[in-house]
């Protein structure tokens, strides 16, 4: 269904991006934001998901800028190269990353007309999270168990556009007292939870959580189907 394009970022970096585009003209745009595993067969699976939604679908190739083309399985090895790139990245001098995210949504507004949303799942959690405080052009932001995204310092920033998050109950890596830390500090967000692991949505990893997953997704659907119209 989909295609992979290059964006211009502000710097003038060539970032890869995973596009899928719906059968009939858009209603409107969707930006997919990858875990640690790179745009791999599942973010596209993604993307095109929400491209039989009748959404643009723009999944951006967040690693880029420290190693090209990665596309990670699931097995410890995969996490652990996964953990190292994340963290070459978060390393980079600001905005590093952000201003391929923020090339993705300048794309999707060019390309649709209409308005963008944004979703991203576990390190693409966090990063939907800044994006939805930092960056422009977007109308509403739906994080998955965005990891670090419920520490003291991104509790403190503000989302300039409605935000939908979801977490795992059983998520060994965000717990549960720092998710109502994070619901307290941000009463204007619709926060979920659900009774499965981190990743629940991943339905390549064996933390799938079906009845998560399709709940989670119903309501992000219902919930951009408000905010993009």
């Amino acid at each position: 269904m989909g295609s992979f394009i290059h964006l211009a970022t502000a710097d003038g970096t060539q970032v890869p991006a995973y596009v899928a585009q719906p059968a009939t003209p858009a209603k409107a745009a969707v930006v997919v934001i990858q875990e640690i595993f790179g745009v791999n067969t599942h973010i596209r699976e993604v993307a095109d998901a929400y491209a039989s939604e009748g959404y643009l679908a723009i999944a951006p190739a967040m690693f880029h800028r420290v190693q090209a083309n990665v596309e990670l399985g699931y097995a410890e090895a995969d996490m652990g190269q996964g953990m190292g790139l994340k963290t070459a990245v978060e390393a980079l001098p600001a905005p590093g990353a952000l201003q391929d995210i923020q090339a993705a949504i300048d794309h999707a507004h060019k390309t649709c007309g209409g308005k963008v949303g944004i979703v991203g799942y576990c390190w693409g959690g966090l990063l939907t999270w800044r994006s939805a405080c930092l960056l422009h052009g977007l109308s509403a932001a739906a994080p998955y168990y965005g990891g670090g995204m419920t520490t003291e310092a991104e509790s403190a920033r503000q989302a300039k556009v409605p935000v939908m998050a979801h977490f795992a109950e059983e998520d060994k890596w965000i717990s549960m007292a720092s998710v109502s830390d994070f619901k307290a500090a941000h009463p204007a967000a619709q926060v979920f939870t659900y009774a499965a692991h981190h990743g629940f949505n991943c339905d390549h990893r064996g933390a799938w959580e079906a009845a998560a997953a399709a709940l989670a997704k119903q309501r992000t659907l219902e919930f951009f189907k408000a905010h993009l119209a």
